[in-house]
């Protein structure tokens, strides 16, 4: 198999940078790889919105710069957020044109929300389920074009690189989970999109399909990786037990005036934080996580009662449907809540084109480290990253296309043969183990020594995958398996590090 253009993911980050490509090379073949389904996706998962300054009046481009340095800790790269922040208005006009759809307000003009962190109304939002409004209209303007080639079920192993030179991307090679055939496709450029990392977790709201996949293959070939230690966990996860991953309620629903209680029923938030409800995500878990300690519960409550019930069904119909399947009554019952982990801010090093270290080889969405966030990202700044980081992408490569020679890899498939059948039960023991090593405590409260003997559980997980020859079953979920595990021990490594570099006021140290 080969294509011009290979894209690995399907979501806002891939879909954007494949619509782009495809209407101004319409000459050129673009491959969309997933290992599901075309719309099983972080994005589509997506209940906020796309933060974008509009109202030019009591908002300003600096206003959204300065809210998203503050809750990165000023770890950001600021040309960076200047970059992202003055293009959000072009590139929601791009999504307008593709057809996607937005709330209106009493006026006729773009509805804006609030959410944590943000000092204005900017977040633009399709009710609560502005992902996969955005997800279902990509995916029909993708359909649109001839030369976009979709190929689900296919999981990318790893990538190929030139022979006798390690930066040099030249396609990848892939499990066709149908024929259980390994092949490799060759790409004069490949576009990694995969998403995050959260299944790598005890808690998260992210979809089974994020197992950090492409910062692992990405490490593998060579890489730069950091800031991988930068998990933002999401406060207000719906709690239900035995249940993986949860369900998430948005950042919206504070900024619609919903309270955050203990058992007693009393507000604390403010107690760490002037903003309450509307402090950013970091702190607002870290006060919950701390209240839980102090408590000895095992989570806290949203409470929606006090707000118009009718308004909140109106703004947050998913949630209410939701909530009402699993025998919640808004209207008098507190919703459980616990942080999940919900956003890997770190990823693969990424130019301001969207160029990895390795040639050929570009990344966008949540699988890169593009330096906007920092080390906390700002409420509904992830879909409008992605857009702007697939435009920056695009623009790079249709330039280029041209010069960059088709790669000679080798395309004969390899159909696979095991002496040992999979053992499914054995593989999510061990994703298991993965999961109860992996908390939110692990990442943002123990202290080196904890940190250290975690990793060397981890070393040991990594140890059974690579040598013990019943687990190389050359499944999906192996491959995912080891994903994770090598991403889980990235992110001890770093963030151990970090502790170090804090304790002596050094730089963050790179991958």
């Amino acid at each position: 198999m080969r294509t011009d253009v290979l894209v690995i993911g399907s979501g806002i980050a891939g879909l954007s940078f494949a619509i782009k490509i495809a209407q101004a090379r319409p000459e050129s073949s673009v491959t969309v790889l997933t290992k599901s389904s075309n719309d099983t996706c972080n994005t589509a998962q997506a209940q906020g919105g796309i933060a974008v300054v509009l109202d030019r009046v009591r908002d300003s481009f600096e206003q959204h710069v300065q809210d998203t340095l503050k809750a990165g800790r000023g770890l950001n790269d600021r040309k960076v957020v200047e970059m992202v922040v003055s293009q959000a208005p072009e590139r929601l006009s791009e999504l307008i044109s593709w057809g996607t759809s937005f709330d209106a307000d009493k006026e006729g003009g773009l509805a804006l929300g609030l959410e944590g962190g943000h000092s204005q109304r900017r977040i633009v939002h399709h009710k609560d389920l502005t992902g996969l409004e955005l997800e279902r209209k990509l995916l029909k303007k993708a359909a649109s074009l001839a030369n976009i080639i979709f190929t689900d079920k296919y999981f990318v192993i790893d990538l190929l690189l030139e022979e006798n030179c390690n930066k040099t991307c030249t396609g990848v090679k892939v499990l066709d989970k149908t024929s259980r055939q390994q092949i490799n496709i060759s790409s004069r450029v490949t576009f990694l999109a995969t998403g995050g990392s959260g299944m790598i977790f005890q808690n998260t709201t992210n979809p089974s399909v994020a197992t950090a996949d492409g910062v692992a293959m990405a490490v593998r070939a060579g890489a730069r990786v950091s800031n991988m230690n930068f998990i933002q966990f999401h406060p207000t996860a719906l709690f239900e037990e035995g249940k993986h991953p949860l369900f998430l309620l948005s950042e919206a629903v504070r900024g619609f005036g919903a309270y955050i209680v203990n058992h007693n029923g009393n507000r604390f938030l403010f107690k760490t934080d002037t903003r309450g409800e509307l402090a950013t995500r970091d702190i607002v878990s870290e006060a919950i996580v701390r209240e839980l300690k102090t408590s000895g519960e095992s989570h806290a409550f949203l409470d929606c009662r006090h707000l118009n019930f009718e308004a909140f069904q109106n703004e947050f119909p998913t949630i209410v449907a939701y909530c009402q399947r699993i025998g919640l009554n808004l209207k008098t019952d507190l919703i459980p809540i616990v942080p999940a982990a919900h956003y890997q801010c770190g990823g693969i090093d990424v130019d301001q084109n969207a160029r990895t270290s390795i040639s050929n080889l570009f990344a966008s969405g949540e699988c890169a480290n593009t330096g906007l966030h920092g080390a906390n990202r700002l409420a509904s700044n992830s879909l409008l990253e992605a857009l702007v980081y697939s435009h920056q992408a695009f623009e790079s490569v249709v330039q280029e296309l041209d010069e960059i020679k088709e790669p000679k890899n080798e395309i004969q498939p390899e159909i696979l043969t095991w002496e040992h059948e999979a053992d499914d039960e054995i593989i999510e023991s061990l994703r298991q183990r993965l999961n109860e090593v992996m908390t939110y405590d692990l990442v943002h409260a123990s202290g080196k020594r904890d940190k250290k003997e975690a990793l060397e559980q981890l070393e040991e997980l990594k140890d059974i995958i690579d040598h013990y020859p019943p687990f190389n079953t050359g499944t999906t979920a192996f491959y995912e398996l080891r994903n994770m595990v090598c991403t889980a021990i990235i992110i001890l490594d770093q963030a151990i590090d970090h502790h170090s570099k804090m304790r002596k006021n050094l730089p963050d140290p790179v991958m």
